[in-house]
C-alpha cells in the first residue's frame, strides 16, 4: 500500500437541531489526526451518526463546522476521491452481483475494471464476486461497502459500525488492515459499539454523549479515575502476593503473569523490594476501555 496524502479531519462547535427542537449534536468540537486510527463512541442516540453524516455532507449542521482538511466535504472538489465512507451496508442494488455493483461506482468516478477486481480480491469477495448481492450475508456486504470506499484509493476513511456482521477472523482482518492503512498516512475515523475491539485497533479516541464531547485523546491516556492494573513477572510469586497484602487484588495469566489492581506500580515495586522479591516485569496495564467507558457516559444499558 503506497503512503497517502495527509488530511485531517475537523468537528468545530459543531451543532445540529433537528425539528421538535431536539438537539442532535450539541457544540461539538474534536481533529481526527493523518496517521492514526480513531475510534468514535457513544452511547445509543448520542449523535455519533449526525455527526458523522455531517462530516460528510448528508447532514447540514445548525451551527458550526466539519471540515476535510480546510474544506466542507461538499466544497471538495472531488470528495469521493478524498473520503471513502461506509455509513451502513445497504444500498446495494439487489440484482446486481457484487462486482457489478463495484463497477457501476467506479464507472461513475472514472476507475478502471482492474481496480474493481483488485478490491475484491482484498476484501476477500473474489469468490463471491458474480453472486446477486441479495444473496449476500451481513458480513459479505460490509466487505463489498469497504471495497466501494477504497475504490478512489482517499487519504479519509470513515465507517460506522464496520464489523457488523463479520467473522473473527474478519475483525481480525479488518483491525490489521486499518491499522495498515494509517501507518501509511491514512487518516481513520471508525464508529463502534465492540468497546474490546475498538480497544485492540485504536490509537485515539472520541467519547460524546447526548451529543457532547466527554473525552478526546489518545488511547492510552483513557485511564478515567480508577488505577489502572499492574502486570508484574517474578519467579517467585508467592512471596509477592503475600507481600502485597488484602489491599490489593490478584490475578494470574494463563502466560504466568500477574496481574494487580487496587495497587499502583511504586506501591508494587515497593512491596517487592521490602520482601526481596526479584522482578522481571514492572509495567502499568490499560484499563478496560468498556469501564471507563461507562465511568465517562453513565451508560449502563
Amino acid at each position: 500500500m503506497p503512503p497517502v496524502a495527509p488530511t485531517e479531519l475537523r468537528v468545530e462547535g459543531l451543532t445540529k437541531v433537528f425539528r421538535k427542537g431536539v438537539k442532535a449534536v450539541d457544540d461539538l468540537s474534536f481533529d481526527v489526526q493523518p496517521g492514526r486510527v480513531t475510534g468514535f463512541l457513544g452511547p445509543n442516540g448520542s449523535g455519533k451518526t449526525t455527526t458523522l453524516r455531517c462530516l460528510l455532507g448528508l447532514v447540514t449542521p445548525t451551527s458550526g463546522r466539519a471540515l476535510v482538511g480546510s474544506h466542507a466535504y461538499t466544497a471538495l472538489p472531488q470528495p469521493m476521491s478524498t473520503v471513502g465512507a461506509s455509513l451502513e451496508a445497504s444500498g446495494f442494488h439487489p440484482g446486481r452481483s457484487g462486482r457489478n455493483h463495484l463497477r457501476v461506482v467506479a464507472t461513475t468516478m472514472g476507475i478502471a475494471d482492474t481496480r474493481v477486481d483488485e478490491l475484491l480480491h482484498l476484501v476477500g469477495l473474489t469468490p463471491a464476486a458474480r453472486r446477486r448481492v441479495v444473496e449476500y450475508s451481513l458480513g459479505m456486504r460490509q466487505r463489498l461497502a469497504l471495497a466501494a470506499a477504497l475504490l478512489a484509493d482517499p487519504p479519509v476513511l470513515i465507517l460506522d459500525e464496520p464489523t457488523n456482521g463479520l467473522d473473527p477472523e474478519g475483525i481480525a482482518w479488518l483491525r490489521a488492515f486499518l491499522q495498515e492503512r494509517a501507518r501509511q498516512g491514512g487518516t481513520v475515523l471508525v464508529s463502534s459499539h465492540l468497546l474490546s475491539e475498538v480497544q485492540q485497533t485504536v490509537d485515539d479516541v472520541v467519547i460524546i454523549r447526548k451529543g457532547s464531547l466527554v473525552h478526546a485523546g489518545p488511547l492510552s491516556e483513557l485511564g478515567g479515575d480508577g488505577a489502572a492494573p499492574v502486570v508484574v513477572r517474578t519467579p517467585d510469586p508467592e512471596r509477592l502476593v503475600d507481600a502485597l497484602g488484602a489491599g490489593a487484588q490478584v490475578t494470574r495469566r494463563p502466560d504466568g503473569a500477574i496481574v494487580v489492581t487496587g495497587a499502583s506500580p511504586a506501591e508494587v515495586g515497593h512491596a517487592a523490594f521490602l520482601a526481596g522479591c526479584e522482578l522481571h516485569e514492572l509495567s502499568a496495564g490499560m484499563r478496560d476501555l468498556e469501564r471507563v467507558f461507562l465511568e465517562l457516559t453513565g451508560d449502563q444499558s
